[in-house]
């Protein structure tokens, strides 16, 4: 592609998006171009691109020419965001609610919040800036999904993938954030400038769905005893009354709050009109889903409130109460569990895959299941993003309620994040995640040209699949520049599968 594609992510185009409506922020969403207006090529790294420095020295520096953009460092350095310093981006870890870092700020969270011990383990940052508030977290092993809108920031989500710390693309805008309903153990806003109370508290609401019952939501910024901001405050405080959060605590500008662990208290007299969804109502689905002006009804089955379900890290290899929907439910989890954790140890000690080095830190499972891959990786120093298809089964509640994170996705479109920020991508049975419904949208060269668009200079694509789909994807992968070998799989495994590990040259 041409140089200045350097930063090109095709469904988060300004050139493309600024053209369409502001109302609730659609124009910031994701809107992807038809296939036959992508071109086929590849994306160059910059001039000066260098292997990034690697994770944990990465929390605190970056190199600079792999992403020279010096707006944020220029704007947000007295608030501690990030400074230039010689070759490097210099990350002191604040924030504009956090100037002083996020380590005293957390730290201050942690008298009302049970950091520790493992009670909480998912979190979702909203409008997070470089993420420094979830890399902070994660010595508590806490693991924080950032997200931020591509926006007048210049790349602060590219910062802090290039950091090491899981973050996407994403806008709340028109639609469902792309996660099932009681997904996250606690929920994150300092001056995300999101208007929870706006269009009745529709945004309130879809917080209320991400969150677990149970769960911690914190506020810092406006409009939380902010100047000129009474009437907002106060219609931020009724919207929680009006679900009955529990107020842990306002200190300053910061509010806690907590999500009741039962049923909702609704149908009650409140101002926003808020009422239950239907019954009919799926509250996990969730990919290009509009969002609702009412409140997500809580399953039925099992304990899955935050002090219920086990800590963790128990809570990764023990079924959740939401796998049992599914036929065998119990029984298909613990063999998928076992099974990932036989072909985990196949791939570093036969294929020779840097998996548990330093080398590798951002990962991908583009068809994660019920995220076996990353539960078999759980005590390396990686982190990894679990993409489930977006149509039935939808197993992504489980892989939250392991302790894990991902997203829906369907790869018939490009995926929300920079070039050049994942070292490692995995896919078993590629052919299964292209949309049945129309193939003709979906061809296998556009979903591997992404993922050379996805995938750093000298990071691994690990696919699995039968040997007929090797066989193509081996051309296709030499087509574009990867060095290819193609291996037998671990003695167990049964089905005929071959093993294609590329490196993106």
């Amino acid at each position: 592609c041409p140089a200045e594609e350097v930063d090109h992510m095709p469904c988060e185009d300004p050139r493309r998006n600024s053209q369409l409506s502001r109302d609730m922020n659609f124009y910031r969403e994701r809107h992807c171009p038809p296939p036959e207006e992508t071109p086929l090529c590849l994306i160059p790294p910059p001039d000066g691109y260098r292997i990034p420095v690697t994770w944990p020295e990465s929390l605190h520096k970056i190199w600079h020419s792999n992403m020279p953009h010096n707006k944020i460092a220029e704007r947000k350095g007295h608030q501690g965001w990030m400074k230039e310093e010689g070759q490097y981006f210099i990350f002191p870890g604040g924030g504009t609610m956090f100037p002083d870092g996020a380590v005293p700020y957390i730290e201050k969270l942690g008298q009302y919040i049970p950091f520790s011990g493992g009670v909480l383990r998912t979190a979702l940052d909203m409008g997070c800036g470089v993420a420094s508030f979830g890399g902070f977290l994660l010595k508590e092993d806490i693991l924080t999904l950032s997200f931020a809108p591509r926006d007048s920031h210049k790349s602060q989500i590219q910062f802090a993938l290039e950091r090491g710390i899981p973050a996407l693309v994403a806008m709340l805008g028109t639609r469902r954030l792309p996660f099932p309903a009681h997904s996250f153990d606690l929920m994150h806003c300092s001056r995300c400038l999101i208007p929870f109370t706006a269009y009745n508290g529709t945004y309130f609401t879809e917080v209320d769905r991400l969150l677990r019952p149970g769960g911690y939501l914190v506020i810092s910024g406006p409009p939380v005893q902010w100047a000129k901001q009474d009437k907002e405050w106060a219609d931020l405080q009724a919207v929680a009354r009006a679900l009955c959060y529990e107020l842990i605590v306002v200190d300053g500008n910061t509010v806690i709050w907590k999500k009741p662990s039962g049923d909702s208290c609704l149908p009650n007299q409140n101002e926003f009109g808020l009422d239950l969804c239907s019954e009919e109502d799926d509250s996990s689905v969730a990919w290009y889903f509009n969002l609702k002006n009412c409140v997500s009804r809580m399953p039925l089955v099992g304990e899955y409130a935050v002090g219920s379900i086990p800590n963790w890290p128990e809570r990764l290899t023990i079924p959740p109460a939401r796998v049992s929907p599914m036929k065998n439910g119990k029984d298909v989890f613990d063999a998928d569990t076992r099974r990932w954790a036989r072909r985990v140890t196949y791939y570093k000690n036969s294929l020779g895959l840097k998996l548990g080095t330093t080398a590798v830190r951002n990962i991908m499972d583009m068809n994660a299941f019920f995220g076996g891959f990353a539960a078999a990786l759980s005590s390396d120093p990686v982190w990894v993003m679990n993409v489930v298809p977006a149509r039935k089964p939808l197993t992504l509640s489980v892989i939250f309620d392991r302790g894990l994170i991902g997203l829906y996705h369907d790869w018939c479109e490009p995926f929300s994040t920079y070039p050049r920020t994942y070292d490692f991508l995995h896919v078993t049975s590629i052919s299964s995640i292209k949309d049945k419904s129309g193939m003709n949208r979906c061809n296998l060269v556009d979903l591997m040209v992404e993922m050379d668009r996805i995938l750093r200079p000298e990071g691994t694509a690990v696919i699995r699949d039968s040997p007929e789909a090797i066989k193509k994807l081996e051309r296709v992968a030499r087509a574009i520049r990867w060095s290819v070998k193609v291996h037998d799989p671990e003695r167990e495994s049964n089905g005929g599968e071959k093993i294609l590990v590329a490196t993106k040259t």
